[in-house]
């Protein structure tokens, strides 16, 4: 996969939601801040490339976003807005803004953004073509019968960066199944997505749509120091916050140390599904494979993280792609976009 290098002098926006203590949730600070350093990672990629960039923070007034695009009057936004006022829930809305103004962007359109912050959704469009996903259920009422076998994991259903995963998310009876989709509907204002706890190996696939979406080499979450009596996930405090012990001890491996049939399997279905929810440009597909070796799908994920320090890009490295020239594909592909509107 090669980028191509047609456009030039092209005035670039680098748009990302700001944390503002006055808006945002404290549950989401750590997520929410990382935003801002790959939005800086982001512009100096850009400009590198020979491009007019600057940076446009959505802060509260979304109607000051609004004005600010038009009187820039960018080529091609850069979209890595992930949230409004600390809510993944408006992620889509921002780029249905774009939509509506006629504004090109790169990344994935309103509709697969709001698809797949839906996980329980996103799950059955998953099965109904014919891919694996875990056994799932959505509840509203923690008394609610539960039709899924121990062990489960409760995380909230629209959500994104682990928001609400925690160590205790996995649970082995129902007690604790009915004391986490409490905790989820009284602190994140949503059903609980209940699914079954596949132990085992955890594996993430970037996928990035340059000529045609392509898998680029698989990663692998290594638990292998997770400390004794910890479940063997990826909670917030583990994807976030970096002093932590459960970050120390969750390091990803890429490209993973998987045989030649598994890669092909995790990389196969990674593209099925980025395709099956309507994605483009690029995503991320999570999995979890059982000790019989069959993997399931955890989520696709259209709008991952993309700092240089973050998973998507350490898989570009691992497949011979320069950062800034992803983004000169990228902004090209938005351009073409935008033409053919």
């Amino acid at each position: 996969m090669t980028a191509k290098s047609k456009a030039k002098n092209v005035v670039v926006g680098i748009a990302f939601d700001a944390w503002d203590p006055l808006t945002a949730r404290k549950v989401s600070r750590a997520s929410s801040e990382s935003v801002e350093e790959m939005a800086n990672e982001v512009l100096a990629a850009v400009t590198d490339l020979g491009h007019t960039a600057f940076s446009l923070p959505l802060h509260k007034s979304f109607l000051s976003f609004l004005n600010r695009l038009k009187v820039l009057n960018a080529d091609v936004i850069i979209n890595l807005c992930e949230a409004f006022a600390g809510h993944p829930q408006l992620e889509s809305n921002v780029a249905a803004a774009y939509e509506l103004m006629g504004v090109a962007f790169t990344g994935n359109d309103s509709r697969t953004l709001a698809l797949c912050l839906n996980k329980y959704r996103t799950k059955a469009v998953l099965k109904t073509s014919g891919l694996p996903t875990a056994p799932a259920q959505l509840l509203d009422d923690p008394e609610t019968k539960l039709e899924i076998p121990f062990p489960v994991i409760v995380k909230p259903n629209r959500e994104d960066a682990s928001l609400g995963i925690v160590p205790e998310s996995v649970c082995s009876d129902i007690e604790s199944v009915r004391k986490q989709v409490q905790w989820i509907l009284d602190v994140h204002d949503q059903p609980a997505l209940v699914e079954a706890y596949i132990e085992g190996r955890e594996f993430n696939v970037a996928v990035f749509d340059d000529a045609k979406p392509e898998a680029l080499p698989v990663s692998e979450i290594d638990f292998s120091q997770m400390p004794e009596g910890q479940p063997r996930i990826l909670s917030y405090e583990a994807k976030w916050l970096a002093d932590g012990v459960l970050y120390q001890a969750s390091p990803p491996i890429c490209p993973a140390p998987v045989d030649d049939d598994l890669k092909a399997r995790l990389q196969e279905t990674a593209v099925k599904a980025f395709q099956v929810v309507g994605c483009r440009d690029y995503g991320r597909v999570d999995f979890r494979m059982d000790k019989k070796g069959r993997i399931f799908i955890l989520e696709v994920n259209p709008n991952p993280d993309i700092s240089l320090n973050a998973g998507y890009a350490r898989a570009l490295g691992a497949a011979g792609i320069e950062y800034k020239s992803f983004w000169q594909s990228l902004i090209e592909k938005a351009l073409a976009r935008r033409t053919k509107i």
